[in-house]
């Protein structure tokens, strides 16, 4: 499976708490909520074409608790993104997670690198990474993200968990699509070719 990580960010960075006040208010994050205004038909459209391409989740802990909680209840007729989250096989990266109510579930409480090594060994079409940020960023830093979709929010948030980490792999990417939503976020897609490459500008 292609490894397809999904994150929503700001312009400084920030994924933390995008969807409500509450979603996210780890180390004392009171920004929560900052992506919801730009939300418009278009984009939930574009959401779910991406999804219909899933054959998996892979989410954090944390992620993995705040979805159980919510999409259990968003499982109508009339709601395929609902319908879709509900149905698709997750798995999660924890050493520390309990109870597991929103299946069909496994928990990866090994070697996380290895573990998703081995998911992306599997046939299918896309492993998702949605939310969970932190897991999003260990993962860019290894290199094992074929494919990455940000949709940048037009907003300063000042604060909160950042995407990138400093100690990652330096990794070149192909840029696949970038275009603006009607209600203002840039969809950015990017593929993986290998590692970065380094040249020094020369002058005409």
């Amino acid at each position: 499976m292609k490894l397809v990580a999904t994150t929503f960010i700001s312009l400084d960075g920030v994924y933390q708490g995008p969807g409500g006040p509450d979603e996210d208010r780890s180390d004392g994050f009171s920004r929560g909520g900052w992506f919801v205004p730009y939300l418009e038909p278009n984009f939930l459209a574009q959401a779910r074409s991406w999804l219909e391409q899933a054959d998996g989740l892979l989410l954090g802990r944390r992620t993995y608790e705040s979805f159980s909680r919510d999409w259990p209840e968003m499982n109508k007729p009339d709601d395929a993104i609902g319908l879709m989250m509900n149905r698709l096989p997750k798995y999660v990266a924890s050493a520390t997670l309990g109870a597991t109510s929103w299946g069909p579930v496994t928990v990866l409480r090994g070697d996380t690198l290895k573990e998703v090594e081995a998911l992306k060994a599997r046939p299918g079409r896309e492993l998702q990474v949605h939310g969970s940020g932190s897991l999003a960023g260990s993962l860019l830093a290894a290199g094992l993200v074929d494919e990455l979709r940000l949709v940048v929010a037009p907003v300063i948030v000042g604060a909160g968990h950042k995407l990138f980490k400093d100690s990652g792999v330096a990794t070149a990417m192909r840029a696949k699509r970038n275009d603006t939503t009607p209600g203002g976020l840039n969809v950015q897609v990017f593929e993986r070719v290998g590692e970065a490459k380094y040249e020094t500008f020369q002058r005409p």
